[in-house]
């Protein structure tokens, strides 16, 4: 074999290894239904022994620092955790003496999230429901608006860019779930959020607010709503409100699919334990 011959031999066999190579990364990383073994960021707590509330706490908080950094199949089926994309809002109030408003947000991004603090994670005993409290040193929310109707009298009708940014947000997060099981593992299915807010400050500024018609009352309305913040905060309350339970909802469904409730709670029971063999809820 000539010399040149055997050089591109030698190259070929060293690409086919590296292209082996690179096909089992990519295996490696391939995303799972579940994890069958408990990932290494995640402490366990043992919720019929003292101390669980503050392991839990410290738990919940591990798991949102993954999050952070980036859990594969969230990020595949979510991207990133912050800033994080949410899907379109459709908002309508009527009969408010606050507000009357119709809205559709559309690309809406959420920064925020990244400075989750959890305060407190409680786990219910009796159902396994859960109070979460977090804090969030600021969230902001921009999106693409389309809004008419009225708030503290002012008649609103417009379309553009606006922002909403809140300083140390406050969440109180009722969730409730319902045990199954599978493949040997008991589950959370999340069923259900709500949250209760507070916050110090609320800062908007909605562009175009008037259809463009003047954009000097367009600036002191922005200004006259940023002076009286508490009371147009009541009025994108509702907003404000679902687009958190939203994000919430959506990525702790995601997550509780992925991550047994076994890695969570090592002595949580089973559905058939919890509601008995008639209620209880299995996934092949």
């Amino acid at each position: 074999m000539l010399q040149s011959d055997k050089r591109f031999s030698s190259l070929y066999k060293i690409a086919f290894l590296c292209g082996l190579i690179a096909v089992n990364c990519v295996n490696e990383v391939k995303s799972v239904e579940f994890y069958a073994e408990k990932p290494a960021f995640l402490p366990s707590c043992k919720i019929y022994q003292p101390g669980f509330t503050k392991c839990s706490t410290n738990s919940v908080q591990k798991l949102i620092d993954q999050l952070v950094i980036g859990i594969p199949e969230v990020v595949e089926e979510f991207g990133p955790f912050d800033p994080m994309h949410v899907h379109d809002i459709y908002f309508k109030q009527d009969g408010n003496d606050v507000a009357r408003i119709h809205a559709n947000l559309s690309d809406v991004i959420v920064k925020g999230f990244s400075k989750t603090n959890i305060k407190e994670s409680r786990v219910s005993k009796r159902d396994f429901n859960w109070i979460t409290k977090i804090f969030l040193p600021k969230m902001r929310m921009d999106a693409v608006y389309k809004m008419e109707g009225q708030i503290l009298l002012i008649p609103l009708r417009g379309s553009g860019k606006m922002f909403i940014e809140i300083d140390n947000l406050d969440i109180t997060l009722y969730t409730k779930t319902r045990l199954y099981e599978k493949a040997g593992f008991t589950f959370d299915n999340v069923t259900a959020v709500r949250v209760d807010l507070n916050m110090t400050r609320v800062r908007t500024n909605f562009e175009n607010i008037f259809n463009g018609h003047s954009k000097e009352v367009e600036r002191s309305t922005n200004e006259f709503f940023n002076e009286n913040w508490r009371d147009f905060y009541e009025a994108l309350k509702p907003i404000i409100t679902e687009t958190v339970e939203t994000i919430l909802y959506d990525v702790m469904h995601k997550v509780f699919n992925l991550i047994p409730a076994n890695f969570f709670v090592e002595d949580i029971p089973t559905s058939e334990q919890l509601y008995g063999t008639n209620k209880s809820l299995t996934v092949a």
